[in-house]
């Protein structure tokens, strides 16, 4: 994101003759101001060389296509409503081949890769140009023969939207003719299904009053701790990132799951908690690191089982539209109880379990919903954005996640090895996505460089999924 002068110099485009598509979402409204300017970064890993001559007929004939959005400017019409604008996308504008020098080894492909994605993370997407870029790598790494980048404008959609998107221009790999599927969505459980249905909804409301106001207060006042995980410097999101991946295997995951009874989401979310909390405590093993911290865990906010196809998400009456449409939990990490549960994860997990769960029941995101609404309403979008900045600059660190294929996919006869995302602008030192893909769970961690060290954050989410595993395979 530039100045707010840049912001307004993009904005003020003269509406010339030419074609609205649509009004610009007041969430896309939001992502695109003065406050906030936050991107998504999907990144293919590519089994063989990328050869690269086909790029510009996929994106004419199969990437516009997908949505009107991709070949639209956001401007001000004439009564200062922000509105799509089609216009012609010049594609060798967002296209950038990198050349890095030839000859060097995959390891050192992987710092180069490193850099490059900290560059183009920290760049701002032209506004007088439909708001994404590709980037193609043509080195070879430790983890691929070559990449794809994807750079999108979260203003041109959410996560589950984006990733509708890049589905339609991949196939499967073995068998082009027949979809690709997914796993099946699995929805956290209702508070106390079988107990008195009165108490439910007492605790319910208790809970909504309770988490709405404490989300108000952290939104507007309560800042975390400043820790090992948040510098809490001002302009945090114009700071370089450093991006990280690890993989997990879903069926390890799913053990833990089983064995504590949680959900897969519970799971994962409890083992990012825990090894955040290990990080935390660095090389001290004889004390606490409890500090005040809080995460934002978006939600999906669509009633679905799973993706659509792109012309059924942009009908008007679609369960599952294109958009933006997601909530968020403010959940603050559970803190070690002794020095004894940094060994024994088990209850760590469960007390992180109860509460997601307990935030899930409540009504708080939909009350927040419309807190944003009548603060767009009475006192316009750049306000909302401002209070949207603050409740993520008050914050820790925000994980997401996305249900990818059970199948290899492939993209222009590319078969794809892995994929990632990553949210960049979000004025936080830490964030965290997830992305299911042929039994793995591949965890992206982007942290502010030169403060969190990312290879220590690493180690320390792989010890804390290791340490799970091995006691829930202990319970009997």
């Amino acid at each position: 994101m530039g100045s707010e002068a840049q912001y307004e110099n993009a904005m003020v485009l003269n509406v010339e003759e030419g074609e609205y598509s649509e009004p610009v979402s007041p969430t896309g409204q939001y992502f695109n101001s003065s406050a906030l300017s936050i991107c998504v970064l999907g990144v293919l890993d590519s089994e063989i060389p990328i050869d690269d001559s086909p790029t510009m007929k996929l994106l004419k004939d199969v990437f516009l296509p997908i949505n009107p959005r991709f070949s639209s400017v956001m401007v001000q019409d004439e009564n200062g409503a922000k509105q799509w604008k089609k216009v012609e996308a010049k594609l060798v504008d967002h296209v950038n081949v990198p050349v890095f020098p030839p000859g060097l080894s995959p390891e050192s492909y992987d710092n180069y890769l490193s850099d490059y994605l900290s560059k183009i993370a920290t760049e701002q997407l032209p506004q007088n140009r439909p708001l994404w870029n590709i980037h193609i790598i043509k080195y070879p790494t430790s983890n691929a023969a070559g990449n794809l980048i994807f750079k999108l404008h979260h203003a041109l959609g959410d996560g589950y939207s984006l990733m509708g998107a890049l589905l339609s221009c991949l196939q499967r790999a073995e068998n082009p003719s027949v979809p690709l599927t997914f796993p099946a969505l699995s929805f956290a459980r209702n508070l106390s299904e079988n107990s008195n249905s009165v108490f439910r909804r007492l605790c319910s409301v208790f809970n909504t009053l309770s988490d709405f106001g404490w989300s108000l207060l952290k939104s507007s006042f309560l800042e975390d701790d400043r820790t090992l995980i948040r510098s809490g410097d001002a302009g945090v999101e114009f700071k370089p990132v450093v991006i990280s991946t690890m993989t997990f295997s879903l069926d390890h995951i799913k053990q833990i799951k089983t064995k504590l009874g949680v959900t897969i989401n519970d799971a994962i979310t409890g083992i990012i908690f825990f090894g955040t909390r290990l990080y935390m405590q660095g090389t001290s093993s004889d004390k606490l690191s409890n500090e005040h911290s809080t995460a934002l865990v978006l939600l999906n906010t669509r009633t679905i089982g799973g993706y659509k196809s792109v012309k059924e998400m942009v009908k008007p009456d679609a369960d599952s539209t294109w958009g933006n449409r997601f909530g968020f939990l403010h959940v603050s990490l559970p803190e070690l109880a002794s020095t004894a549960e940094s060994c024994n994860p088990i209850e760590f997990i469960r007390k992180a379990h109860k509460l997601i769960q307990r935030k899930r029941n409540s009504k708080a995101v939909f009350f927040t919903g419309q807190l944003l609404e009548g603060l767009r309403k009475y006192r316009g979008p750049e306000a909302t954005a401002k209070y949207i900045h603050s409740t993520l600059k008050n914050s820790s660190m925000t994980i997401s996640n996305l249900i990818g294929p059970v199948e290899r996919m492939a993209l222009a006869d590319h078969p794809i090895k892995n994929l990632y995302f990553m949210v960049v602008g979000v004025p936080q030192s830490l964030t965290i996505t997830m992305v299911s893909y042929m039994g793995k769970l591949t965890v992206a961690i982007g942290t502010e460089k030169d403060f969190v060290d990312p290879q220590k954050f690493k180690s320390s989410v792989e010890n804390a999924f290791q340490m799970m595993l091995k006691a829930a395979q202990a319970i009997a």
